[in-house]
């Protein structure tokens, strides 16, 4: 019998884990997929939360504080794992193709300095010193200093390989269930039997929402927005930074792909990649750098954001003894990885609260309805 079973073993779920096995707590983390998979491989892994422009101070405050975690995080998970995950602080650059879109930009480049964004203004001569590949004719852009970027699909094989080293054990199931009596959770149910569980973290992702056996009054209201990408191969070191056009980003990889993102959509669980939502990325990008028409596009893909009401996570203990939730971080998952895991960490070990108050589990009804998604990831 693990102390503590983790539903989901996506980035959130697999950093939880990490911190536990840390703190000598045994862990078991369950999922129907591969761990690392679904949204946490989908994403593009920017680590940009001045650009979001987020208007909840509560909700800046924690990814300002996680993306400060982000260079030792990386550097402890490459020492136990032997993963680098690739963090790039190259910043983001924000670029305008027209007079009209400039000024627009200098308006939001001072919500981006306001929220703690390091930003300077460039003409487009500066502006193709820093990117030479994008397009002549723009108008220039913002520079974002102090944002980064990581490689998602490589953390995720960096967290899995520590927590392999510190013990955590890992099961694929086909079904998943909450037991509980009136009071407290008992365990979870799976197609192998009952599993006896002191603690539940539910860490589903997109599938938060959907656990059975949780009881209403305790079930949280996230839901599924869809993101399709697309990678085109270009020589390595062809572009640095993150370059943002509006809601659509290109993101470099050292591996030599440029990811391309990303749509925004509800459409429940639907992950399929249309040739709708390639037709939009692929104009975003063409507009930025038209030299891209010459690349083969190598990869496409789909993933499902967990959502929720009012564009914060659900994280902590809910009204129903031993059941925590750390779900609903919409676009920001991979950027709130170490600081989720070391919350709730320290929530369970050493019941420790601080910093959670805002992102309470039942501040929220499941019948609420659902904040506007923000376009730009």
């Amino acid at each position: 019998m693990a102390d503590v079973v983790v539903v989901g073993a996506g980035l959130i779920g697999l950093g939880i884990a990490y911190e536990l096995a840390k703190l000598d707590v045994s862990v078991m983390v369950l999922d129907r997929d591969e761990p690392a998979r679904a949204a946490s491989w989908a994403g593009a892994g920017m680590l940009a939360p001045f650009s979001e422009e987020l208007p909840d101070a509560a909700m800046l405050a924690l990814c300002r504080d996680s993306l400060a975690m982000y260079p030792a995080f990386a550097d402890e998970l490459r020492e136990r794992s032997g993963v680098d995950v690739r963090l790039r602080r190259d910043g983001t650059l924000h670029v305008a193709l027209d007079d009209g879109r400039l000024a627009e930009l200098a308006v939001h480049a001072e919500t981006y300095r306001r929220n703690g964004g390091d930003v300077t203004m460039l003409g487009r001569n500066d502006v193709l010193a820093r990117e030479p590949m994008l397009a002549r004719s723009l108008a220039g852009g913002a520079f974002v200093a102090n944002e980064a970027q990581v490689d998602n699909r490589r953390l995720g094989r960096a967290l899995l390989g520590a927590c392999e080293t510190l013990g955590v054990r890992f099961e694929r199931v086909a079904e998943i269930a909450l037991e509980c009596d009136a009071r407290r959770v008992r365990g979870l149910r799976t197609e192998r039997g009952f599993m006896p569980a002191g603690r539940v973290v539910n860490a589903a992702g997109a599938w938060a929402g959907k656990l059975d056996g949780v009881p209403a009054d305790v079930r949280i209201p996230v839901r599924p927005v869809a993101g399709e990408m697309l990678a085109i191969a270009l020589p390595r070191a062809a572009m640095r930074a993150q370059v943002w056009l509006g809601h659509r980003y290109l993101v470099p990889r050292d591996d030599g792909r440029l990811l391309v993102g990303a749509t925004v959509e509800e459409r429940g669980f639907d992950a399929r990649v249309t040739a709708a939502g390639l037709h939009d990325l692929l104009d975003a990008a063409l507009a930025l750098a038209p030299a891209l028409a010459g690349f083969a596009v190598v990869e496409t893909w789909a993933g499902l954001r967990p959502g929720s009401p009012d564009g914060r996570p659900f994280l902590g203990a809910t009204a129903l003894e031993g059941y925590v939730v750390a779900s609903g971080h919409f676009r920001n998952g991979i950027l709130l990885a170490p600081i989720t895991a070391r919350l709730i960490a320290d929530l369970i070990a050493g019941g420790h609260t601080d910093g959670l108050a805002p992102f309470a589990p039942d501040r929220v009804t499941a019948g609420a309805p659902a904040m506007a998604a923000n376009q730009s990831g």
